[in-house]
């Protein structure tokens, strides 16, 4: 089990009259990960409303800023448990088999054009072994081709941009890898959450992007990018692309500063806790462990 103390500070400067704020910033409730304590502050007296979407467990802040500063300030303790299984025991599964909550996740969305990606998949990936080891190609494919770059990218960089391009970062890594299952027909997710054991030469802890592919009945994780230890995720959202799951959607004028975040993993052999490490088994925060 992975204990992570989780802590996240937003900073605004609200323009009259005021502003929405939609913010996916609460570990998601999933059947591997827990959240067994968690405090919310804002800086402004505003009332504020939590809501949980039922069919995936991202956790949605909803609020009504007055003009002026805000400040929001988020910690939460976080418990995971992933399932690990053998990679090798992975399989794709077939288009007619696929449950039908899964489907959206094989059609293209607005950063992830999977239908321009066909020809490049299946040139690339057409021949290599089906299951498991193909997305794990996939996904060191893209590490190999794409450097990893900040400034090179801005929101509305999508996949076919990043392999153009050839550098990008979090996010865009996930897109790309998103799109290139998606154009093999196996289903891919885009998810949100926070990163861990990342090189510091890369910048502070930050949000991250990575995603999650469904192989053998379940979702399990992939970070494209390569530059953390997928372990150490705590997840928020899970969508179609980066468009479904924004850390902030902003209805009004905003100034907006850089986020702090930070994530701490605390080992307690007595109680079963261990530090985030590298593994070769498949791991998943979307099933109980088995």
């Amino acid at each position: 089990m992975i204990r992570m103390e989780l802590q996240v500070q937003l900073k605004y400067e609200v323009s009259a009259p005021g502003a929405d704020f939609i913010l996916n910033i609460h570990p998601a409730y999933t059947p591997c990960q827990r959240v067994s304590s968690e405090n919310l502050t804002l800086s402004q007296n505003i009332p504020s409303e939590l809501q949980t979407d039922s069919r995936t467990g991202n956790r949605h802040l909803r609020l009504q800023a007055l003009p002026g500063p805000l400040e929001i300030s988020y910690e939460a303790t976080v418990e995971l448990a992933h399932r690990q299984d053998q990679p090798a025991d992975l399989h794709e599964v077939p288009v007619h088999q696929l449950p039908l909550e899964v489907l959206q996740y094989i059609y293209p969305s607005r950063y992830c054009q999977s239908d321009r990606l066909i020809k490049l998949a299946t040139a690339e990936f057409g021949s290599v072994p089906a299951g498991y080891g193909r997305v794990q190609y996939i996904a060191e494919w893209i590490q190999r081709h794409v450097s990893f770059a900040s400034n090179t990218s801005n929101s509305t960089t999508s996949a076919v941009d990043t392999l153009i391009e050839r550098a990008g970062v979090c996010r865009d890594f996930t897109h790309l890898m998103v799109a290139l299952c998606r154009a093999l027909n196996i289903p891919a997710r885009f998810t949100t959450g926070t990163d861990y054991g990342a090189d510091p030469v890369l910048g502070p802890p930050d949000f991250h992007a990575y995603a999650e592919v469904y192989l053998g009945g379940r979702w399990y994780i992939f970070d494209a990018s390569g530059t953390a230890i997928p372990m150490g995720f705590v997840r928020f959202g899970t969508g179609r692309d980066a468009a479904d799951v924004a850390f902030a959607t902003i209805f009004g004028t905003v100034q907006s500063w850089a986020p702090f975040i930070q994530t701490t993993a605390y080992a307690d052999a007595a109680t079963g806790f261990v530090l985030p490490h590298r593994c070769t088994m498949a791991l998943s925060t979307d099933a109980m462990p088995g």
